[in-house]
């Protein structure tokens, strides 16, 4: 009998690969700019290694996921949804968002927190064709004087980091490596 698609491509080790995981994004959210490999999950196509790596990691049943564009199909709805139990949402609501840069929309879209909670905001999965540690440059905490990364929109991240302490925050994924971009992150662009 032929395993349905939706039950495999989950952690196979879940305590040691979800640890591994959750160790991995933790790190690049406190190193922006840095990249690293994120993987021990096989998601359906088109979702990344590394982004249904963090899916997995990070969402549970109270945990509200919007999948934007071409990442929406029934595969990775139901893939998401029996590994995770999270809810999916519109943007508007939610805490996860996962897609290509042009598909989720404009930042403005998404919760940037309150000035009470301002954790309460979301947290976007860009997709993206590949990550290089070059174009925009980053400072701030956890960067070492400064740091590079290859950004889809710097105008609108910039804009996003303005925003401190509300904003929302960023993983890039591409294949099985992982880049984050936390809203307290400056950006600027090499002259």
């Amino acid at each position: 009998m032929t395993e349905q698609p939706q039950y495999s491509g989950g952690f196979q080790n879940a305590p040691i690969q979800a640890a591994r995981a959750f160790r991995a994004a933790m790190t690049v959210m406190a190193r922006p700019g840095e990249i690293r490999e994120l993987n021990g999950s096989r998601p359906p196509d088109p979702l990344s290694i590394a982004a249904g790596t963090l899916l997995l990691t990070l969402c549970d049943p109270e945990t509200k996921v919007h999948l934007a564009g071409a990442v929406n199909t029934d595969a990775a709805r139901e893939w998401l949804t029996f590994h995770t139990g999270a809810p999916l949402a519109q943007a508007a609501d939610a805490d996860f968002a996962v897609g290509r840069w042009a598909e989720l929309g404009s930042l403005g879209t998404y919760r940037i927190g309150t000035a009470e909670y301002p954790d309460r905001s979301a947290t976007l999965i860009v997709e993206c064709d590949e990550l290089q540690q070059a174009g925009a440059e980053l400072s701030g905490p956890g960067i070492k004087g400064t740091a590079q990364l290859f950004l889809p929109d710097v105008p609108a991240l910039q804009a996003n980091a303005a925003l401190y302490p509300l904003g929302c925050d960023f993983f890039f994924t591409s294949g099985d490596r992982v880049a984050a971009l936390p809203r307290s992150t400056r950006i600027s662009m090499e002259t």
